[in-house]
């Protein structure tokens, strides 16, 4: 799997953008958010239990991101044709404000090494990518347990400070002085 440190692969993916069906796709890569923070969240499969609810928290506090100069972008190995229908068949998903990445080839997984052998599916992995599309951090849990969007926020904050941040640091509070 990358890691802290390493660039961000290159790649070039269908999206959902929309729910109307004449504007629902857009070609996405890397370059698609220049000078952009971003974070990358993979989930396993459209149409499942836990996946909605991190997508949802995700969209609900995308304008935090927004705040912070950072792009997010969620996405797994299923086509774009099945993430437009299950944003148009699920109420929570409906008004997404971020691209949903369709990596139905598994190019993208592969490069990154989050493509879970035994399921065939991406792992649930987060990445959040510098404007030079550098990986500052990478969060992965178990295909079964959902993950904390705020906690990758408060990291965000942590990375933007370029300061010493200690545990449970939260935007506003004293770095460390070394």
């Amino acid at each position: 799997m990358l890691t802290v440190g390493e660039k961000f692969p290159s790649f070039s993916v269908t999206a959902v953008v929309s729910t109307d069906k004449d504007k629902a796709f857009e070609t996405i890569t890397e370059q698609s958010f220049p000078g952009k923070w971003k974070v990358y969240f993979f989930w396993p499969k459209d149409f499942t239990f836990v996946c909605p609810t991190e997508i949802a928290a995700f969209g609900k506090i995308n304008t935090e991101f927004a705040d912070r100069d950072c792009q997010v972008l969620g996405g797994s190995t299923d086509s774009e044709f099945v993430h437009l229908a299950w944003r148009n068949n699920h109420a929570d998903l409906k008004d997404l404000p971020f691209p949903m990445l369709s990596d139905i080839k598994r190019d993208l997984c592969e490069q990154l090494g989050i493509l879970d052998v035994n399921a065939g599916v991406a792992q649930r992995a987060t990445f959040i990518v510098d404007q030079e599309n550098i990986i500052r951090f990478v969060y992965v849990t178990d295909l079964s347990v959902g993950r904390n969007p705020q906690e990758v926020l408060r990291v965000l904050d942590a990375l933007q400070t370029d300061e010493l941040c200690p545990c449970n640091w939260q935007k506003g509070e004293a770095t460390i002085n070394a």
